[in-house]
């Protein structure tokens, strides 16, 4: 089955279950070291995984580790550009969970970048990115410690799919003269519109069914949350692009109050529950009025229609959401890109699961990294039905390799991610509390130490583990 790898003789697979995973207590679980710092990074991450599953399960759970190989040190195995070879690829499918440090993007070589070929080989569609505040983390923001969201980002569809033509290209220049003169004329909608003859072409394909997946484990992930933290929020700009991301909103809420009518209120829908609560003798129309402020000026058909809407709700839910219930219920939202931008920098706490597609997540987890800490401290996962990825999400830093001095945080909190997956909440939550305890007590690597007032010294990277592992107290 394997060319150049043998896993390890002790240890089980896990299974698939509905999407979830079936997870044994000697888990045979790949990872992939990483280039650069990964040389670092990865076994400061092992061992502190390895000690908090020791000390949360004293022996009775254990991590049955499997090397494979991807980006550079997969080419020096199995050739030049051989940079995610297949034996890889039948060890991650196999065992279906894996973790990986950072990768470099092959350069001469077939595939555009290995973290998006794995996400689209596996159909790992959900990219899940917590962004979370730990005390003492140099921050450029005045209350980083108010910004706790998880970002999940569709993976697989969006401009990242790939599909486009070069200007200039025959297909590209064939497919700008059908739109120009047969698709956009035959759509009244676009006027006379018309796609420069000089244009590269890119394709922006949205699905329902990729769309609601990924809502549907957004909504899932808020079930298990503390109560104030149970919320999630469509992200999306739909008010320009009507027909896919305002599409990927309509498709959550769809699904939202269909799959899960019990559990969820939309805001719109609590505002009419709310103007009900306070005023058990509102009208429809007062209500209407009360839930969209320019209702007077609009037309007669338009005032029916949300009319009509608020009569709906109270008809549908009122018993099992009115009289303050849809308090306890998964709040669900949506709002503009630009605005979510702004508003996770003044309004943080008033946010938790961000649901987007996956351009807007690209630049939005990077974005709420950054208050929080920056990408050294940023875990990530790729999540799909029967595999999950967890990885870290900065570069390789090359220039970093070897000197023992990069900040493994990512990768480690990654595997925190991993083990939560796993089921194996006690030796998440003895990761998280001694890199917090190390944090906070000024136990950090360069790139943290530099940023601290006072400054502190420095630990390398193996004894900001060391350091993490002596805080579990």
């Amino acid at each position: 089955m394997y060319d150049k790898i043998k896993p390890p003789t002790t240890g089980t697979k896990i299974t698939f279950k509905n999407g979830e995973p079936v997870v044994p207590d000697n888990p045979i679980i790949p990872f992939i070291r990483g280039d650069g710092t990964g040389i670092d990074i990865w076994p400061a991450a092992q061992k502190v995984l390895d000690a908090a599953v020791a000390k949360a399960y004293n022996g009775k759970r254990q991590i049955s580790w499997f090397k494979v190989y991807a980006g550079d040190e997969a080419c020096e195995l199995y050739g030049t550009y051989q940079y995610l070879p297949q034996d890889t690829l039948t060890a991650i499918e196999e065992y279906g969970v894996a973790i990986k440090g950072p990768l470099t993007t092959p350069v001469g070589g077939g595939i555009r970048s290995l973290n998006v070929a794995l996400r689209q080989i596996f159909d790992l569609y959900a990219c899940v990115r917590p962004c979370r505040y730990y005390a003492g983390t140099p921050s450029p923001h005045k209350n980083p410690e108010k910004l706790d969201v998880i970002v999940y980002r569709e993976n697989t569809e969006d401009i990242y799919l790939g599909i486009e033509w070069r200007q200039g290209s025959e297909i590209g220049d064939r497919l700008i003269k059908i739109l120009n003169e047969d698709l956009i004329p035959a759509t009244p909608e676009h006027g006379k519109k018309q796609i420069p003859l000089d244009s590269g072409i890119g394709i922006k394909p949205i699905s329902k069914k990729g769309s609601q997946r990924l809502v549907r484990r957004a909504i899932k992930h808020a079930l298990t949350l503390p109560k104030h933290k149970q919320q999630v929020t469509l992200v999306h700009k739909g008010n320009i692009m009507k027909y896919t991301e305002g599409a990927f909103r309509d498709w959550g809420y769809e699904l939202a109050t269909s799959e899960f009518r019990a559990e969820c209120v939309t805001e719109r829908e609590s505002w009419i529950l709310s103007n009900k609560e306070k005023n058990p003798n509102i009208s429809l129309e007062e209500n209407a009025r009360q839930v969209d402020p320019g209702f007077d000026g609009l037309t007669p058909e338009k005032k029916a229609q949300i009319v009509k809407e608020v009569e709906t709700v109270l008809n549908a839910i009122w018993d099992s959401h009115g009289n303050g219930k849809w308090k306890n219920k998964i709040m669900v939202n949506d709002r503009i890109a630009d605005s979510i931008f702004q508003q996770i920098q003044t309004r943080p706490d008033e946010y938790s699961i961000l649901a987007t597609m996956n351009l807007n997540g690209d630049y939005l987890s990077d974005a709420a990294a950054a208050i929080v800490g920056g990408l050294g401290m940023g875990p990530g996962a790729n999540i799909g039905d029967v595999c999950a990825v967890f990885e870290a999400t900065h570069g390789t830093a090359p220039k970093h390799a070897g000197l023992d001095r990069i900040n493994p945080g990512s990768v480690i909190l990654s595997g925190v991610m991993m083990l939560e997956y796993l089921g194996w909440q006690e030796a998440a939550d003895l990761v998280k509390k001694g890199l917090g305890d190390a944090i906070a007590n000024g136990q950090v690597t360069y790139d943290l130490a530099r940023l601290l007032e006072p400054p502190v010294e420095p630990l390398k990277c193996s004894e900001f583990a060391d350091a993490i592992i002596q805080h579990f107290g």
